[in-house]
């Protein structure tokens, strides 16, 4: 018993110290906003909407392009120079804005809603359900992204880079295993209704 008091005591402690400054994070941000928007609702269709993510997942991006493991030639430079309490600050501030949602074409919705909630027995592909959510929001504990009101371009882009290999920091290849098994069809289907689920 005392050993789990101990465990859970360090969890608590290590999360309050690594807990950003949602004000210092906003200030840090601006220069993001010209891609992300100024509430991390994205302004260019391409580029992903950041509001409501965890700062579990946030953190992890943001070091993960510093390190080069996941590669983008726009982000790169751009995360080169913040320190780690410049990118927990940032991820604060970004966690506690709200996405927009958008609305669904009526064409996605039966087949991006299926996809999404029960997946693909016949092809072996996993609910989506399983690690982001009934309700597109994520596992913020486990560091699983939300994808509810996600832009479509960004989300069917990072999909595709899943499938070819050129994305390659999910963890375990959770995600290059699943995508791998989806069709084109089934990418464009699942992307176009992500932007309205909540």
């Amino acid at each position: 018993m005392k050993k789990i008091f101990g465990v859970l005591c360090l969890i608590v402690f290590a999360t309050g110290a690594n807990a950003g400054d949602a004000a210092k994070g906003q200030s840090a941000a601006a220069i993001c906003s010209a891609c992300h928007g100024g509430d991390g609702n994205a302004v260019l269709p391409g580029a992903p909407s950041l509001a409501g993510q965890s700062e579990k997942y946030l953190i992890k991006q943001i070091n993960d392009y510093k390190s080069g493991v996941r590669v983008n030639n726009q982000m790169q430079p751009m995360v080169a120079n913040l320190s780690d309490e410049d990118t927990a600050n940032i991820a604060a501030f970004y966690a506690g804005q709200k996405i927009q949602h958008m609305a669904v074409a009526d064409e996605y919705i039966e087949a991006g809603n299926s996809l999404y909630m029960n997946g693909d027995a016949d092809r072996g592909i996993a609910a989506c359900t399983a690690c982001h959510g009934v309700n597109g929001n994520g596992m913020a504990a486990a560091g699983f992204p939300a994808l509810g009101g996600q832009k479509a371009d960004y989300t069917k882009a990072q999909l595709e880079a899943f499938r070819s290999g050129a994305r390659s920091n999910d963890e375990n290849n959770v995600m290059r295993d699943i995508v791998a098994k989806m069709s084109d069809e089934q990418i464009k289907v699942l992307s176009n209704y992500l932007v309205g689920l909540h």
